[in-house]
């Protein structure tokens, strides 16, 4: 397994997938966020990455297995941190150390950018992923609460 950064291979100028790993990219990131098609998904990619957000995935022979994405920021509350947006295994490759290697990515590439933490929320339906989080190191820091419709 290794981690590929999304950007080296993410479309063109003019919107042309420059590489393969494109498609199954965004295959697996839409298990996680169904809300979208392929083409809306990779627009919505496009406008965050011009705000910083950025994508890996876990590539082995030619199946993209995980992704991750993520943004690098500085807060009051944590200092410079990663906060991962989006983390998600393939459903057929779940349980094979796909999300352990992006995780085992994530807290490197945090150190190398001076992060002193990595965050990320789950929704609370998430109990395997929750289980996953416990075992990797991560705290149930706060609750996070929202506003879905702004009245």
């Amino acid at each position: 397994m290794k981690v590929h950064f999304l950007e080296d291979s993410w479309p063109d100028s003019h919107g042309v997938a420059e590489h393969q790993d494109v498609p199954s990219v965004l295959d697996v990131l839409l298990q996680l966020r169904p809300q979208y098609d392929s083409a809306a998904l990779q627009a919505q990619i496009t406008k965050q990455m011009a705000q910083g957000y950025q994508v890996v995935y876990v590539k082995s022979g030619e199946q993209v297995m995980g992704v991750a994405g993520f943004v690098v920021s500085e807060k009051l509350a944590w200092g410079k941190a990663i906060y991962v947006d989006d983390l998600v295994t393939a459903e057929q490759h779940r349980s094979k150390g796909v999300g352990e290697c992006l995780i085992d990515w994530l807290k490197a590439y945090a150190k190398a950018q001076g992060c002193q933490q990595l965050h990320l929320d789950s929704g609370v339906q998430r109990f395997a992923a929750h289980k996953f989080y416990l075992r990797e190191g991560f705290h149930i820091a706060s609750h996070h609460f929202s506003m879905t419709e702004i009245k």
